[in-house]
This record gives C-alpha cells, sequence and structure tokens, in this order.
C-alpha cells in the first residue's frame, strides 16, 4: 500500500507517518513549506524515519505554503472570514496530497490529527475537512492523547527534532472556527473557489 503522509515539523506527523510504515506501508511525505527552519526540521525528520524505516519512507516532497495557500488566506480575509483559515490550511494541504497520490500511485493520506487537540481537529472541523478528497484518510492517533504520542515519539528519536525552536504559524487566526458547519463552509468554498489549488 502507497500513501501520502502529511509531514508537519511537530510532534504528531512523524508519528502518524512510523506507525503506518511499521504496518508495511510505503509513505510519501508532503511538508507544506512555511518557513526555512520547518522545512529544515521536516527533512530531519524524514532522514529519521528512513533509518528507521528504509525504502518505505520516500524522500520528502516539498510545497510552497505561500504560494499554494497564501492565495486561500489573502481572499478569506478579504471576506472577513480570517476564523475559516485553519479549516481552509488543512482542506487545501488534502487537495494537493490527492494530486500528488495520483502522480505517485498512493491509495491514502495520512495525517497526524488527534481528535479534539487544535482548532482544526474538532469532530465538526474534521468532517468538514476530509470533503476535500475522495481518497481515505488515514488518521493512526486519533484515539491516541498527547502523552501516548510523545511517548512513542521519544522512542523512535523524532521527538528532540520536532520539539527545535520554530517560528510561529504565520497564518493562524487570533479566533479560528471550532465547530465548522457544512452550510456556511460550502458557501465560503463557493467564494473562494477561484484561488484554490489546481
Amino acid at each position: 500500500m502507497r500513501v501520502i503522509g502529511l509531514l508537519s515539523s511537530g510532534i504528531d506527523s512523524p508519528v502518524a507517518i512510523h506507525l503506518m510504515a511499521s504496518r508495511g506501508a510505503e509513505v510519501y511525505p508532503l511538508h507544506f513549506r512555511q518557513d526555512e527552519i520547518k522545512e529544515k526540521k521536516a527533512r530531519k525528520l524524514v532522514s529519521r524515519l528512513k533509518e528507521i524505516h528504509g525504502e518505505k519512507v520516500k524522500d520528502l516532497k516539498v510545497v510552497d505554503a505561500l504560494k499554494v495557500q497564501g492565495p486561500v488566506f489573502e481572499k478569506l480575509r478579504e471576506l472577513k472570514r480570517e476564523k475559516w483559515i485553519c479549516i481552509f490550511c488543512k482542506y487545501t494541504m488534502y487537495m494537493v496530497a490527492e494530486k500528488y497520490a495520483r502522480e505517485v500511485g498512493a491509495e491514502a493520506i495520512v495525517t497526524g490529527d488527534s481528535l479534539g487537540q487544535v482548532a482544526s481537529q474538532t469532530l465538526d472541523n474534521l468532517m468538514v475537512i476530509s470533503t476535500a478528497t475522495n481518497l481515505p484518510i488515514i488518521r493512526p492517533l486519533i484515539a491516541l492523547d498527547k502523552e501516548e504520542i510523545v511517548r512513542i515519539a521519544k522512542e523512535i528519536g523524532t521527538f528532540e527534532i520536532s520539539i527545535e525552536n520554530e517560528p510561529p504559524c504565520p497564518f493562524l487566526p487570533k479566533f479560528p472556527v471550532v465547530r465548522a458547519g457544512f452550510s456556511q463552509f460550502r458557501k465560503i468554498l463557493e467564494e473562494i473557489r477561484e484561488v484554490l489549488p489546481k
């Protein structure tokens, strides 16, 4: 099985990729570059995962977040919909991941989502975000709490890389949506459709 693994520079997503590779999946890591520091961390994380899993973990593919997602966030700000940025950040990631999946013959998208940890990971928001793709979305960490995820990260040697200092997310809104409704989401989706990734 081939999967696309969304990889940030944080703690959770490397653990999700590790768990999938441990089950025999070939994982194609995909990183959305916000800055040089986070990209370097993502590359170090992939190197460590390769040390563990060899060819099961493929080379990192990097996408320029400012170029691909920036126009979407600008449009949301223009429409006074800043609080939806986190939702559309993940939504556009899934769109890009699905396109990459077609290129490499992958059958699913893997994420480091853990239910309720941050704004984009409430059940309502996960349901809305998941409509971005027809591919199955695998969430190996969904029922784990942060302590369990950190324990695995320490065991596999990714934790120390993940906690290295980095700039904050430049796109994070002050008050992100935590309970996205489908009707409002669809309305906003139509308003920003022309700037979504192709």
